[in-house]
């Protein structure tokens, strides 16, 4: 059991569970659901996603090491490289060939695509380089739901895509919000995350903006008819709270503040995704 547990946060499993969830929220907003490819869908994303992490704490372990909140890393815990690369290897095989078993071509091409832009992609090419970081890489999880969706159906079908662009917009005020709280480890690190190059006050400033287009963008599914009455209202109520907690920080730029508009974002997306599934299974 000690050698099991060194390994398992080699696979960031909350975050795992995160990718997960929003692929079967693209799989309820798409027509056709089922218990089935629900099951399957599941399957293939947490261990793609869980390839990813495997990529990311192997090209991250001499940065991860500077940062006081990621010193403890499987990487600096006895996990070998080697395991880390064989790990994400089979880890890819696995969701590969559920996907293209149980479900279909398109899901296996959103599924790995998630995959490359979060391992690959933001990790290694522009984690170091670009403030933007966080905005590409933010396309992991909108590629989750477009997974969600084609598992259904193949072609790109309404709903799953406008969600995918809701996840799009609120990775960067999530992780922005988390980055004025560790600012001085991505400092250390010399990471460049938005509120390392433009101070808190700025970074703030653009949480705001960036949450305003994720709140108008929550209501393009009740627009266009893909989702009724009972998503607007929790897309309408999450979206107040949200913007509530960002206009705060905007006033006060402590860690204190911006951690908790961290967590309303993790509330906001909770809400948004439980007002998915009310509005499909009851409406």
């Amino acid at each position: 059991m000690t050698a099991i547990a060194k390994y398992v946060p080699l696979f960031k499993l909350r975050i795992c569970w995160l990718i997960t969830v929003s692929a079967l929220v693209g799989l309820a907003a798409a027509p056709g659901f089922s218990l089935e490819k629900a099951a399957f869908l599941s399957v293939a994303t947490m261990a793609a996603a869980a390839a990813a992490s495997a990529l990311n704490h192997y090209f991250d372990m001499d940065i991860d090491r500077l940062m006081k909140r990621t010193r403890r890393r499987p990487m600096e815990e006895g996990c070998t490289p080697f395991a880390a690369l064989a790990s994400a290897a089979g880890l890819l095989a696995l969701s590969v060939a559920v996907s293209v078993w149980k479900l279909n071509y398109m899901a296996t091409v959103h599924l790995m695509l998630g995959a490359f832009v979060y391992g690959v992609v933001y990790t290694v090419w522009l984690k170091r380089r670009s403030w933007m970081n966080i905005i590409v890489g933010g396309l992991a999880g909108s590629f989750a739901v477009l997974a969600g969706g084609a598992s259904s159906e193949p072609g790109l079908c309404g709903a799953p895509v406008m969600l995918a662009v809701v996840l799009f917009f609120w990775t960067p005020s999530h992780f922005w919000s988390f980055a004025i709280v560790h600012r001085e480890d991505y400092d250390r690190a010399k990471v460049p995350m938005l509120p390392s190059v433009v101070g808190d006050r700025k970074a703030a400033f653009y949480i705001l903006v960036n949450t305003s287009l994720l709140v108008a963008s929550s209501f393009a599914p009740l627009v266009a008819g893909s989702l009724g009455a009972v998503y607007g209202v929790v897309a309408a109520l999450a979206g107040g709270f949200f913007l509530y907690r960002n206009f705060q920080l905007v006033r006060d730029t402590s860690k204190k503040m911006a951690w908790m508009n961290f967590k309303a974002s993790m509330a906001y997306l909770g809400a948004l995704f439980a007002g998915v599934g009310l509005d499909v299974f009851l409406g």
